[in-house]
């Protein structure tokens, strides 16, 4: 049998793995037992009642987190022209067109998030193989292939968190960190649960959202209340 360490193990004690908490009680019990040399990130984990492998039952979106997601988000951008001089003055850390895609297809690619104008698709199109499984690919439905690139670039960098289902059912995404106030925290989870639901799929059926955990990087999850986490 594996053993665990103290820092795990302290952080364990005293929990009831069965037991569902309210929103702001996970998130108090959350924050007391981050005891990593880090600021580790809050993370946030659906079970939905979905099966991703039909196209009527795929779960995706963005959310706009209201506190931030207390990441430095470096941002690509891909255009030309007046778009390429928009996206710069936005604050994207990598803007180009060719060049770029010579970038990428060479196996740098140092950033989180990547943008394109519609026209741009053509060639971003060649990088779905490597973009694609890193969940880099521009996207038209979560709002980065768009025109609007100053919006784009200012969300990304401001706390937009994209999500998409698992082969499981599962949703997961960072919401914040444990340094941020426990009210803040507790938005962010509200928002990006809200998104979800309102992310349901048309091929959804019975039961949409079926469990929602919460934990911090090196912390244990945390089961939360349906009630508490999707309360206005």
């Amino acid at each position: 049998m594996a053993r665990i360490s103290k820092r795990v193990a302290a952080s364990r004690e005293g929990l009831d793995r069965n037991a569902i908490y309210g929103l702001e009680e996970a998130v108090k019990m959350l924050k007391a037992r981050a005891t990593a040399k880090f600021d580790e990130t809050v993370e946030v984990a659906m079970n939905l009642g979905v099966d991703p492998r039909h196209a009527d039952q795929m779960v995706r979106g963005v959310c706009n987190l209201p506190n931030g997601s207390g990441r430095t988000v470096r941002v690509a951008v891909f255009a030309r022209g007046a778009k390429a001089d928009e996206a710069k003055a936005a604050g994207a850390d990598i803007v180009g067109a060719e060049d770029l895609l010579e970038q990428i297809q060479g196996g740098n690619i140092n950033f989180d998030r990547c943008i394109a104008t519609p026209d741009m698709m053509g060639l971003v199109g060649r990088l779905g193989k490597v973009l694609g499984p890193r969940g880099l690919m521009p996207n038209p439905r979560v709002g980065t292939v768009t025109m609007d690139v100053t919006g784009a670039v200012g969300a990304a960098k401001g706390g937009a968190v994209e999500f998409r289902v698992e082969k499981a059912g599962i949703i997961h995404a960072g919401v914040g960190k444990v340094s941020f106030d426990d009210g803040k925290l507790v938005e962010n989870i509200r928002a990006f649960v809200d998104a979800v639901a309102k992310a349901k799929p048309t091929g959804a059926k019975g039961a949409y959202i079926q469990r929602v955990a919460v934990s911090s990087t090196m912390g244990p999850g945390l089961r939360v209340e349906l009630g508490s986490v999707t309360a206005a």
